[in-house]
């Protein structure tokens, strides 16, 4: 479900990325590599029967990628 949700954010944000500089556009693409990397050692600690470790790691880089994503848009608007 995580998987299906995720391809669906990034098939939208490649739908609006014709609309976007393209400073915003690496900044966005940096975003998308920081929660992959955060989704792919939430999924190995998932694995290694740490759940709740999988969880704050995933919400931290979650976070942190929707920071990212927030900023590209602000320099976008000025």
């Amino acid at each position: 479900m995580k998987k299906v949700l995720f391809l669906a954010l990034a098939a939208v944000s490649f739908s609006f990325a014709s609309c976007d500089s393209k400073t915003e556009n690496a900044q966005e693409a940096q975003a998308e590599q920081v929660e992959e990397a955060g989704e792919a050692k939430a999924d190995a600690m998932e694995a290694a029967g740490n759940e709740a470790g999988a969880d704050s790691v995933e919400a931290s880089t979650e976070a942190k990628a929707d920071a990212m994503e927030n900023a590209a848009d602000a320099t976008d608007a000025k």
